[in-house]
């Protein structure tokens, strides 16, 4: 990720998070149709990642991910 991203990265995550909220979802507004495969207001989308939060034992850390990319 260039330096610029990561700066931008961090001025964002000083914001309220209603803020980054509504970042997010006018980014996501940015995006083709085609390329958005999931709504981050999906319910079943919801009720997946509260899955995966209560097991912790199937998680996959974000470093081993991010090396796998």
């Amino acid at each position: 990720m260039p330096e610029s991203t990561n700066v931008l990265f961090e001025a964002v995550l000083q914001l309220p998070e209603e803020e980054r909220l509504s970042l997010v979802s006018r980014i996501l507004d940015t995006m083709p149709d085609q390329d958005v495969t999931t709504c981050v207001d999906d319910p079943d989308l919801l009720v997946e990642l509260e899955r995966r939060f209560a097991d912790p034992e199937g998680a996959i850390p974000w470093s081993e991910l991010r090396a796998e990319g």
